[in-house]
């Protein structure tokens, strides 16, 4: 009976431990971490298009979790749920917050919750703190791109324990992803729903293969880093001060510095039809066509050429 008892015990502990990576966690049961976002959306890496105005780029709020494996607030190659498509096409918080709450509800797979302020441009920085758990291990976050159809950039389920012991820094480059809501392909494309609706993609120089796509760089093999994530663990007599901020304004040179100018090659019109033909009758006269730049060149992009063409031709209706 003591025996059958103890087994119980034991398979009842088990059930209610997380599944995956994160239950094997021996570190010590409460971490607290600092969470610094850095957006690195310049028009020196990302010139296609880039906003400047209504509105220019920017970034959301981040709104992020620290949880189990038995919750995901979004992942790659999956549809993406109602609350991340309002926060991915319009900013809005409310239905994805709900969802959390439900899963922390129902099956105690949410640790806590955490924001940090909107960035009110393509480069700077924001940050708060977050805490997690031994058996609630896990970082997800998003922040949205601004203005974007439903682009934004984020970690899904990232694990700060390492056996018995809590990471003490992590840093990841982060990159745009598509939350498969929305069919626009530039930052400014009007509402226009997918449907069906589909699933949560990467965003890459050349996926979606479409000239038109605002992240489109065909001379390049990988985008740049579009922003930067890094959590920092708190020792205990830092807990309860502000989450170091960096000073992006004091580092501005190094911060252009680290990134590589991307070559933007001017792109032109198609030919239009050719002109009349003029001159004197029975003589050669000339024709010409035309066509126009639909995108400046910018960062030593290969340059535009010719915008009109000439050639000969004979000259109709000679009496």
């Amino acid at each position: 009976k003591v025996i059958w008892t103890l087994l119980v015990t034991i398979l009842g502990y088990a059930s209610s431990l997380p599944v995956g990576d994160d239950s094997i966690c021996t570190a010590e049961e409460l971490a607290k971490y600092s969470i610094v976002f850095t957006g690195k959306w310049s028009q020196t890496a990302f010139p296609k298009q880039y906003p400047l105005y209504r509105p220019p780029a920017q970034w959301s709020s981040m709104l992020g979790v620290t949880h189990s494996s038995d919750y995901s607030m979004w992942k790659k190659n999956e549809y993406a749920s109602n609350g991340v498509r309002d926060f991915a096409e319009k900013g809005e918080a409310w239905v994805l917050m709900k969802e959390i709450e439900e899963a922390g509800e129902k099956i105690q797979s949410v640790h806590g919750i955490f924001s940090a302020p909107a960035i009110s441009s393509g480069t700077g920085q924001t940050s708060t703190e977050l805490e997690v758990h031994s058996r609630h291990p896990l970082v997800s976050f998003v922040v949205r791109i601004v203005p974007s159809p439903d682009w934004f950039v984020g970690i899904d389920s990232l694990n700060l324990c390492e056996g018995d012991h809590w990471m003490e820094e992590v840093s990841v480059d982060l990159f745009p992803y598509d939350a498969g809501t929305d069919s626009g392909f530039t930052f400014s494309s009007p509402n226009f729903a997918t449907i069906p609706q589909d699933t949560v993609t990467e965003i890459t120089c050349s996926s979606p293969s479409h000239p038109a796509n605002s992240f489109y760089y065909p001379r390049l093999k990988i985008l740049p880093p579009i922003a930067q994530v890094t959590m920092v663990k708190l020792k205990k007599n830092q807990l309860g001060l502000p989450a170091p901020y960096l000073d992006l304004a004091a580092k501005s040179n190094e911060v252009i510095d680290s990134v590589s100018e991307t070559p933007l090659d001017c792109e032109v019109s198609q030919w239009s039809s050719w002109g009349l033909c003029r001159g004197l009758c029975r003589k050669t006269g000339t024709k010409i066509r035309t066509r126009f730049v639909l995108l400046q060149p910018a960062n030593n992009g290969m340059p535009c050429p010719n915008l009109d063409e000439e050639t000969g031709c004979e000259p109709e209706n000679c009496v």
